[in-house]
C-alpha cells in the first residue's frame, strides 16, 4: 500500500514496519534504562499503536494528528500499553520520552549533514532504503542508545522469564525475574541461586517431605528435621543480606535442575523464601546472572 505525500510516494507498510521496529526498541531501552521490569508482550502492544498512529498521519482527513497535543497523549498511551501495570509509571514514561527525543534528534542531525536513508516526515520515521537496511538501521539505534546512557543510568537488567525447577522426576514451573542487581550466590561454587517463593514449590516433594509453611520462617530447625530424612544431603542453610537484614538465613535446596528461558543452570541451589519476593505479585522468583 502506498500513499502520496508533499510528492512523495509513502509506502504505509515500510512506515508500519519500521516505526513498529524502532518504537519497540525504544520501549525495550527505556525500561532497561528505568530498571523495570519487561513484559516484552507489553512493549510490542506499545510499539503496534505507535506504528498505527505513524500510518495515520498519512491518511487523508487525519492530519489533526500531527499536532504536539496528539503526539504526547499517542506518547502516553504507548507508555500505558507498556509499562501500566508498573509501579514506576512515571519515570518509565518520562525516560522513554527522553530516549524518544534523543533518537529523534540523532536521525535529524545525520539529516541536517546531507545523510541519506532514514528521516523524519511528519515526527514519524520513513525511509525508501531496502527492508534489511531499515532492521539494522533500528537495531544500531537500539545499540547506540543503551550504550550511550546506559552507562550511566545505574540501574540493572530486569527481566521477567519462565523457570522451571526440577527435583527426580517432579517439576515446578515459575515466573522468574532476571535481576542483574541480585548478587546471591552459592558460597560454595559461586554459581547464582534461584529464590523461590516457599509456597510455589510444594509440588516437588511427596507429601510432607518438604518444608512446612511456618518452618520456612525458622530455617535451623527446618534443616535439623529435613537433613536427617532421605534428602536430608540436598538441604542446606544459605547466608544472605538484604536491606535492613545485615544477615539473614534461607532454607536451600540443591535441585536435579533449572532452566530460566533459555539458560540451563544445571543442578544449582535454591532458596525458599518465607514471603513473597515480588511486591506486586508479577513474579515468584529472582535470580541474578
Amino acid at each position: 500500500m502506498k500513499r502520496r505525500w508533499s510528492h512523495t510516494v509513502v509506502y504505509l507498510d515500510l512506515v508500519f514496519l519500521l516505526n513498529l521496529c524502532v518504537d519497540y526498541l525504544m520501549l525495550l531501552a527505556a525500561g532497561r534504562l528505568a530498571g523495570e521490569v519487561l513484559r516484552r508482550p507489553r512493549l510490542l502492544l506499545g510499539a503496534v499503536l505507535g506504528s498505527l498512529y505513524a500510518c495515520a498521519i498519512f491518511l487523508p482527513g487525519l492530519g489533526f494528528l500531527e499536532h504536539p497535543l496528539c503526539r504526547i497523549c499517542v506518547g502516553v498511551v504507548m507508555a500505558l500499553a507498556a509499562y501500566g501495570s508498573s509501579a514506576h509509571l512515571l519515570r518509565c514514561t518520562l525516560v522513554f520520552f527522553g530516549v524518544s527525543a534523543a533518537l529523534g534528534g540523532a536521525i535529524l542531525a545525520v539529516t541536517l549533514l546531507g545523510g541519506q536513508g532514514m528521516t523524519l516526515q511528519n515526527g514519524v520515521f520513513y525511509s525508501g532504503m531496502d527492508l534489511r537496511i531499515l532492521l539494522l538501521a533500528a537495531a544500531g539505534c537500539y545499540v547506540a542508545l543503551t550504550l550511550v546512557f546506559g552507562r550511566g543510568a545505574g540501574h540493572s537488567l530486569r527481566e521477567l522469564r519462565t523457570a522451571q525447577v526440577r527435583l527426580h522426576t517432579r517439576r515446578v514451573t515459575l515466573t522468574a525475574l532476571v535481576d542483574t542487581g541480585n548478587t546471591l550466590t552459592d558460597p560454595v561454587t559461586g554459581r547464582p541461586v534461584l529464590v523461590a517463593e516457599g509456597e510455589k514449590l510444594k509440588a516437588l516433594f511427596p507429601p510432607d517431605g518438604g518444608p512446612r509453611p511456618e518452618e520456612l520462617r525458622d530455617p535451623t530447625a527446618a534443616l535439623e528435621r529435613l537433613g536427617a530424612g532421605a534428602e536430608g544431603r540436598r538441604w542446606r542453610l544459605l547466608p544472605y543480606r538484604a536491606v535492613g537484614v545485615s544477615c539473614g538465613l534461607l532454607l536451600a535446596l540443591r535441585t536435579d535442575g533449572v532452566r530460566v528461558g533459555e539458560t540451563d543452570y544445571g543442578p544449582i541451589l535454591v532458596a525458599l523464601s518465607p514471603t513473597p519476593v515480588s511486591d506486586g505479585g508479577g513474579y515468584n522468583a529472582l535470580i541474578g546472572v
